[in-house]
C-alpha cells in the first residue's frame, strides 16, 4: 500500500484534502495546486468556499490574482461538504486551537474535526495536523479519535503524521513553499509518506523522530521568541524611566556580529501563535510536575504591555490637562502586524477596552482592515468601522496611539494633524514634528 501511495505522488495523482481554509489552509492549497498537485479544501465556512470558487480574495495580503487561478483550475475544488473527505489520499487538518477562559488548550476544533475525519477515513489515507498544539496531541487525542471512529489502525490501515505551520503572514520574504517543513510520524512508514508529499511543494523537508518531537518543535519556537520579547519589552519600561531610547540600544547592539539577535518591543503580543502557544506547553508540563517559569513570567511581561500603553496615554493626555474620561482616542493599527489584514489575538483590541473602561470615546483607523468582522474574545466592537484619514477626523481626536504601524500609512501627517500621539512603535523617530506636538514613548 504505501508504495502504491508514493507512486501517486510522484505521478502527482494524489489528492490533497485541506481542512481549515484561514491563513493556513489556503496558502497551503495555494501551494500543492503550484506544484501539480490536485487539491480539494474544506470549510464550514460557505463564504470562503464561494469565494475560492469564484476567484474572490477574503484574505488581503494572498491576492486577487492567486483567487483568480484557483477559482479557473480544474486541479482544484472547494466544498463544504465533508461527505467527500474520502476522495482526497491526505487529510491536513489546519484549524484553530485557541486557549479557553481559563487560558488552558481548547481543544474543540481539533477534536470535532478528528470526528469528522474518522467518520470519512478509508483505508490508505494519510491524516496530518498542521495546528500548533502541545507535545503529545497526535498520540493521545488524534489518533484514538480516528481510531475509535473508523474501525482501522493507525500504521496499518491508515497513517497519521504531524508538520506544523510556519505560515508569517505577508512576509514578503517567505511564504508556503519557501518554508522548510518538520515531519513527525506514527511509524516509519507515515513519515516517508508525509515527506514524500511536501516534497513535492516545499523546500525542504525536516523530519525528526516521531510526531511529539514535531510538535515540541513549534511549540519551541514560539516560546522562543514570546520570552525574548518579553525581554525587550521589560528593557523598554526600564530604559524609558531611565532617559533612555531602547530602539537607539537594540540598533546599536544588532552591529555586534555575533552572540546577539534582535527583537523589537511593542504593545503586546498578537497573531495566531506567540500569544497562545507557549501556554500549551505550560498546561502539558502540569501533567509531568514541571513548572514553566520562564514561559509563564513572560507571558505576564507581554499581557501587561497594553496597560503599560494606557497608562502612557493617561499621562501624555495628563500633560495636555485633559482627563481620559470623555476624551476622544484614535487608536492606529487594528492588524496585529503590519501590512496585513489579519487581527487575531490583535493587542490593539486589549488597548480598546481599556481605554474604553476608562470612559473616553475609542475609535480606530486601520487602512487594511474597513471594519471589525466577529472575533471569539471581542464581540463588543463588532461591526465597528474604521474612521477616515483625513485633517479634519485625525485633529479631533484629544490623543492617537499608534499601536501597529503599518506602512502604508503617512506619519508625517498625523505629526501635522494631532498635537498628542502614543508611539509604542517607534515610528514617529526622524518625523518633523510642530512645535506644539508632544510624541509619548510607550
Amino acid at each position: 500500500m504505501l508504495q502504491e501511495l508514493l507512486d501517486k505522488i510522484d505521478k502527482k495523482e494524489f489528492t490533497v484534502g485541506i481542512i481549515g481554509l484561514g491563513y493556513v489552509g489556503l496558502p497551503l492549497m495555494w501551494t500543492f495546486h503550484e506544484n501539480d498537485m490536485p487539491v480539494i479544501g474544506f470549510d464550514i465556512d460557505k463564504d470562503k468556499i464561494n469565494c475560492i470558487n469564484e476567484g474572490r480574495p477574503y484574505i488581503k495580503h494572498l491576492g486577487k490574482e492567486m483567487m483568480q487561478k484557483l477559482a479557473k483550475s480544474d486541479r482544484v475544488d472547494a466544498t463544504t461538504d465533508f461527505k467527500r473527505l474520502s476522495e482526497a489520499d491526505a487529510l491536513m487538518m489546519c484549524v484553530p486551537t485557541p486557549l479557553d477562559e481559563h487560558r488552558e488548550p481548547d481543544m474543540q476544533y481539533v477534536e470535532r474535526t478528528c470526528f469528522t475525519v474518522g467518520e470519512n477515513l478509508r483505508k490508505g489515507q494519510l491524516v496530518i495536523l498542521e495546528s500548533t498544539t502541545y507535545p503529545g496531541t497526535t498520540e493521545e487525542l488524534i489518533i484514538p479519535i480516528l481510531e475509535s471512529k473508523s474501525g482501522l489502525t493507525s500504521g496499518e490501515d491508515f497513517y497519521v503524521a504531524y508538520s506544523p505551520e510556519r505560515e508569517d503572514p505577508g512576509n514578503p520574504n517567505f511564504n508556503t513553499s519557501k518554508i522548510p517543513k518538520v515531519v513527525g510520524g506514527h511509524g516509519e512508514d507515515a513519515i516517508k509518506l508525509a515527506c514524500a508529499l511536501y516534497d513535492t511543494s516545499i523546500v525542504q523537508t525536516v523530519p525528526v523522530s516521531n510526531t511529539k518531537t514535531a510538535e515540541a518543535v513549534k511549540i519551541t519556537e514560539n516560546v522562543f521568541r514570546a520570552v525574548n520579547i518579553a525581554l525587550v519589552n521589560e528593557l523598554k519600561v526600564v530604559f524609558q524611566q531611565m532617559g533612555i531610547d531602547v530602539h537607539e540600544v537594540l540598533d546599536a547592539a544588532d552591529t555586534k556580529p555575533f552572540g546577539f539577535m534582535k527583537f523589537v518591543p511593542g504593545p503586546g503580543l498578537g497573531g495566531h501563535c506567540i500569544p497562545i502557544d507557549p501556554f500549551y506547553l505550560t498546561w502539558k508540563a502540569r501533567e509531568y510536575e514541571q513548572n514553566t517559569r520562564f514561559i509563564e513570567l513572560a507571558g505576564e511581561i507581554n499581557t501587561s504591555m497594553p496597560q503599560y500603553v494606557v497608562n502612557q496615554t493617561l499621562k501624555a493626555l495628563n500633560a495636555h490637562k485633559k482627563p481620559m474620561n470623555g476624551s476622544k482616542v484614535l487608536v492606529i493599527g487594528l492588524a496585529y502586524k503590519p501590512d496585513v489584514d489579519d487581527m487575531r489575538e490583535s493587542p490593539t483590541f486589549k488597548i480598546m477596552d481599556l481605554v474604553d473602561k476608562y470612559g473616553a470615546e475609542v475609535s480606530y483607523y486601520d487602512p487594511h482592515i474597513p471594519e471589525v468582522k466577529p472575533t471569539r474574545e471581542h464581540d463588543y466592537w463588532t461591526g465597528t468601522k474604521s474612521v477616515n484619514w483625513d485633517e479634519e477626523t485625525i485633529s479631533g481626536f484629544d490623543a492617537v496611539i499608534i499601536s501597529t504601524n503599518h506602512s502604508d500609512i503617512d506619519y508625517q501627517q498625523l505629526a501635522e494633524w494631532s498635537d498628542c500621539i502614543i508611539d509604542s512603535r517607534h515610528e514617529m523617530n526622524g518625523i518633523n514634528r510642530k512645535s506644539d506636538i508632544h510624541i509619548w514613548q510607550a
